[in-house]
């Protein structure tokens, strides 16, 4: 049901507009405001989905609720109704933020179809946030311990600038989630964060990954391809494993990384990227560094900002809250009510040596609730979750 508030000081107009409004669709839950400074109060008593706004109006004009609406609710369309002395005004407001104007007196099917699609934008701008609230959600950093508190500290400190970040701890440990915290909280969040995974691409193609490749480069090139570093473009590129990557590849992203600029494998000219990049490992950089496995040019560009994503053996005291977020994530996935763990059965997973981290804990949470009881208990614990 969309929710309408019609801002318009002549009665006569404002009933006009209403009954097109409510012979056009029924649903419609329409308000008036007969003036700039009530539209403003109803504004803040009741989210509305449009406004349709005179802009000529006594003491507080449309303009000045166009520039409050847009400040305090972004997500409100707004279609200004202008007279035709207006139509500088009409225009200009298009540029302030207002989704279209409509002039006086309204003409029924320019009305019906700027309403209409004012209000579709509306509902998929609801739904893009809903869809990134869900993304957003699925990377929660869950736990308050005094090692994933100073984390957080980290990533609210560097994420708003364009430091490159290496994010280094064992595997299972939750190094993608830190990316995706920095580049959410970054001022590049609408634009894409790419991933690419170092270790599960063979050594030959990882250039063609990075870089993309002109059609005929190689074998199976049949069109041209756009890489990861393109694909990121005035985003961020999470380099996963960094670690695994071949020297050769190492040489062309640090080039990357110096100059702003990329050639695809098979191509003669270069291309200009603005990528902020990510790099993760679980290897010790210093020692592959040592044993000629790494460049050392390519780790001080990359390791501007380090942040080491401790073990679950180090951070034991989140166990709780862990296990009650798997536990309802696993029951809503399977349909169920959640099961309850008793503190015996807590404190017998925090005895555990959780070499496969979170990884490792959300796996035997999963098992414990297919094979537990009702309420899961110690006794679950030491026959299950054993290795």
């Amino acid at each position: 049901m969309a929710k309408i508030l019609i801002v318009e000081d002549e009665k006569a107009i404002r009933n006009v507009l209403k009954n097109i409004l409510s012979d056009e669709d029924k649903t419609f839950e329409i308000d008036e405001a007969e003036n700039g400074k009530m539209a403003i109060d109803m504004v803040e008593e009741k989210e509305y989905d449009l406004l349709l706004c005179d802009i000529k109006m006594p003491g507080v004009d449309g303009i000045e609720v166009l520039e409050h609406v847009r400040e305090k609710h972004p997500d409100t369309a707004i279609i200004m109704i202008s007279g035709h002395g207006d139509l500088d005004t009409a225009v200009d407001s298009m540029k302030k933020g207002a989704y279209d104007y409509i002039s006086k007196p309204p003409d029924l099917n320019r009305l019906l179809t700027t309403v209409r699609r004012a209000l579709d934008r509306t509902d998929l701008v609801k739904e893009n946030k809903t869809l990134k609230k869900k993304i957003a959600k699925g990377f929660q950093m869950i736990g308050e311990s005094d090692a994933l508190e100073q984390i957080k500290s980290m990533i609210e400190k560097v994420a708003p600038t364009d430091a490159r970040v290496l994010i280094t701890g064992p595997n299972g440990t939750g190094k993608e989630l830190v990316a995706h915290w920095v580049h959410q909280k970054s001022e590049r969040n609408k634009q894409p964060l790419i991933e690419v995974n170092c270790a599960a691409i063979p050594s030959e193609l990882i250039e063609s990954e990075l870089f993309g490749h002109k059609k005929g480069a190689f074998t199976s090139a049949v069109k041209d391809r756009k890489g990861k570093f393109e694909q990121a473009n005035g985003g961020t590129l999470f380099l996963d494993e960094i670690g695994d990557m071949s020297l050769s590849a190492q040489a062309k992203v640090l080039r990357a990384l110096q100059e702003g600029k990329i050639t695809p494998v098979g191509g003669d000219k270069e291309v200009k990227v603005n990528v902020r990049v990510l790099a993760a490992t679980n290897k010790d950089l210093t020692e592959e560094i040592k044993e000629g496995r790494f460049r050392e040019d390519l780790y001080h560009r990359l390791s501007v900002i380090v942040i080491k994503v401790p073990a679950l053996n180090d951070r034991k005291e989140d166990i709780p809250l862990l296990t009650e977020h798997f536990a309802g994530k696993i029951a809503e996935e399977h349909g169920n009510a959640a099961k309850q763990f008793t503190e015996e059965a807590i404190a017998e997973l925090q005895k555990i040596d959780w070499t496969g981290n979170i990884r490792e804990l959300r796996n035997v949470v999963e098992r414990l609730i297919i094979l537990g009881g009702k309420e899961i208990n110690g006794d679950d614990v030491r026959t299950f979750a054993s290795k």
